[in-house]
């Protein structure tokens, strides 16, 4: 994680014929969730971000195991999952290490909402409530929460935005409680010298995290279609809302009571942040250079698709696009 490596599909997806362009999507995306999270308006609702701005967001496919907000991180920096465990070792490890560190800022965040819902905890029980973040941070497939976000950021020393349905409901649409994912992650407890500005997006929607990604820009798509920003011309941007579609501030978790209400300046510090010309306030997400071990990976999983078109488009010479004589034999014959 000593790199800022942010994953996208490639713009090599478009040369592909329409049917394979569906199956690839078909095979690398949730549909499910992308349709939830774009019906209530969760993403993907500027037309100035995703058509002017080439910043539309899709919802890559991972393992529906408590995983998955592990295998959302990796997908959205290095474009694989955490099969091996790494990440989630790497967090049982730094929650363990630095706990002197992120239970006090825990448990003051937690304390506050308890205040808000107008209950309190006594130290034993918050000691055992953070007990069992510990132990299911260690446990491969156990499914984790936003204190594990919290600390994801800080692997990552990067900011994590979290796009978010606002309701949990029942297979029957019933609503069962509030969902507290939603909400821009910040690496707080580092300098902020020693952190990139540059963002990845997931989404949570009922139970489940995954990535959300961009698609490489062709620059010359996207000329007269910026936005109030000064960034290199040599680097490709995303441009990630910080806000809702009402234009509400995201929340942003674990801060300390002495800091909210100052959260559009906070944000400011540890985000690029600037506003489009329609108004909407967004992040910079910086797409770089991709690794060129992420980029051979890449290749190879767009060749497997160049091959099934070859397959369904014929070629000159092939039986297909032969002349035949009206007695059914070919004119060679």
């Amino acid at each position: 994680m000593s790199e800022s490596v942010t994953f996208s599909l490639p713009t090599g997806i478009n040369n592909l014929p329409s049917p394979v362009q569906t199956q690839l999507f078909d095979e690398v995306l949730d549909n499910d969730v992308q349709k939830e999270l774009e019906e209530d308006l969760v993403i993907n609702w500027s037309k100035e971000l995703t058509e002017r701005l080439g910043s539309r967001l899709y919802a890559l496919w991972n393992r529906t195991a408590g995983d998955c907000l592990l295998d959302s991180v990796l997908q959205a920096t290095w474009g694989i999952f955490d099969t091996d465990n790494t990440l989630r070792n790497a967090l049982s490890e730094s929650l363990s290490d630095a706990a002197m560190m992120f239970y006090p800022r825990w448990k003051e965040y937690e304390s506050y909402q308890a205040e808000m819902l107008q209950f309190s905890l006594d130290e034993a029980q918050w000691q055992n409530d953070w007990a069992l973040l510990l132990s299911i941070a260690s446990q491969p497939g156990a499914a984790l929460e936003q204190t594990h976000i919290f600390c994801l950021s800080h692997i990552l020393r990067r900011p994590i935005i979290v796009y978010g349905i606002k309701y949990v409901k029942s297979f029957r649409g019933e609503t069962l409680g509030f969902a507290r994912f939603q909400g821009i992650y910040l690496p707080l407890l580092w300098e902020k010298s020693f952190c990139w500005k540059s963002p990845i997006a997931l989404a949570y929607t009922r139970g489940h995290f995954s990535s959300l990604v961009t698609m490489e820009m062709v620059k010359d798509d996207l000329i007269g279609a910026g936005a109030n920003v000064d960034n290199n011309d040599d680097e490709s941007v995303a441009y990630l809302p910080v806000v809702d579609y009402e234009g509400k501030l995201l929340p942003v978790p674990f801060l300390k009571q002495s800091e909210i209400g100052r959260e559009e300046s906070i944000l400011h510090e540890w985000l690029d942040i600037c506003v489009t010309k329609a108004g909407h306030t967004v992040a910079l997400q910086i797409l770089g250079q991709c690794p060129l071990v992420v980029k051979q990976m890449v290749e190879e999983w767009l060749d497997h698709y160049r091959h099934i078109s070859h397959q369904i488009i014929p070629q000159p010479g092939s039986l297909s696009s032969q002349t035949f004589s009206s007695d059914g034999e070919s004119d060679q014959e």
